[in-house]
């Protein structure tokens, strides 16, 4: 008896469909640097014209385990911008302007209304960080992925001029911390998030007053993307270092821009700390030094600049949206000390 891949589980049909449904989406990412169109084995994109010393910048990230809430709740629209939103947040710190995006998408049953959803999701996230989303990979694996479960992770590519690359080497003692405020808990710390709110999608859907909001609302708020604020700052003003507050908080992710011997102070009652993570902190009974190296705990990108470009720092990032806050200074040493 002869067996057919789609007896197997794969349905090919499915694959072509849901490549049909994400083309308006994957379309209205295109910038001029484009070439080609979907469908190609490879994504192309020029360099950008008018660079001396063009240097690329890739990263690569997914969403982590958010992907159930995504899930359990049946609202896969936004989980696609996390995906972007943690691979260009990165790229953004060196300084480099985005420039394309590819996402990855696995599934155990492949429905392409659902697929193509994600992708909207994806697009949104290219759209506001002005990266095309040029090349993907939708696979249908039977038998690993349980039910209607699905995977999702990125990769983005940007661009900076060498001299202009921000790597933290001219950080000092006496440098100024200012933090910009975060959508929520963005996508990371939520294999704990997932043991303090639970999966019971009617308890998560019933509104909490402490909270001020449904959970389920909360914890599917997508991850901010700083992208155009982050660039619009450093043609302003002089940027030191710049650090992505993702996985590791505070205390993981801000030395990383520190060159040997400088640490930083924050003062943790610069700015007042979302509710979401109190009740999470309160919860899982953390300390102070583990909720800051497990959350961002309501600042999702920190910048480093000297003390006299405060002002002007602080003015442009409010000038393009951002809510931002001094959170603390460099000093000798080495790590995060939190006050």
């Amino acid at each position: 008896m002869a067996i057919s891949y789609k007896d197997s589980g794969v349905d090919v049909e499915r694959g072509y469909e849901a490549v049909r449904l994400m083309r308006e989406h994957v379309k209205s990412t295109y910038t001029e640097g484009v070439l080609g169109d979907i469908g190609s084995f490879g994504g192309f994109f020029g360099m950008p014209k008018g660079m001396k010393e063009p240097v690329l910048v890739a990263g690569t990230d997914g969403v982590g385990t958010k992907l159930k809430y995504a899930i359990i709740s049946d609202k896969h629209d936004t989980i696609g911008i996390d995906a972007v939103a943690m691979c260009v947040n990165d790229i953004v710190c060196q300084g480099a302007k985005p420039l394309f995006f590819l996402d990855y998408f696995a599934t155990g049953n492949l429905n392409p209304e659902k697929v193509a959803t994600v992708v909207s999701g994806v697009a949104e996230g290219c759209r506001q960080s002005g990266a095309a989303l040029i090349g993907g990979e939708t696979a249908e694996m039977p038998g690993f992925y349980p039910g209607g479960d699905y995977d999702i992770a990125g990769f983005a590519v940007g661009v900076v001029e060498k001299k202009k690359i921000i790597n933290g080497s001219k950080i000092k003692p006496g440098d100024v911390l200012i933090g910009i405020k975060s959508s929520g808990i963005h996508s990371n710390g939520y294999s704990l998030v997932r043991k303090l709110w639970g999966e019971d999608i009617e308890t998560l859907k019933k509104f909490d007053a402490e909270l001020g909001a449904a959970p389920i609302d909360v914890l599917l708020t997508p991850t901010k993307i700083y992208v155009n604020s982050i660039l619009a700052l450093i043609e302003k003003v002089k940027v030191k270092g710049i650090a992505h507050i993702t996985g590791g908080g505070f205390i993981e992710n801000i030395p990383r821009i520190f060159p040997e011997g400088v640490g930083c102070r924050i003062d943790t009652r610069s700015y007042e700390v979302p509710p979401v993570f109190k009740i999470m902190v309160r919860k899982a009974k953390l300390t102070k030094e583990q909720a800051y190296n497990t959350f961002n705990m309501g600042i999702g990108m920190v910048v480093c600049v000297a003390k006299k470009d405060v002002d002007a720092a602080c003015a442009q990032l409010e000038s393009t949206g951002e809510s931002c806050v001094v959170i603390g200074k460099t000093i000798k040493g080495s790590g995060v000390k939190l006050k």
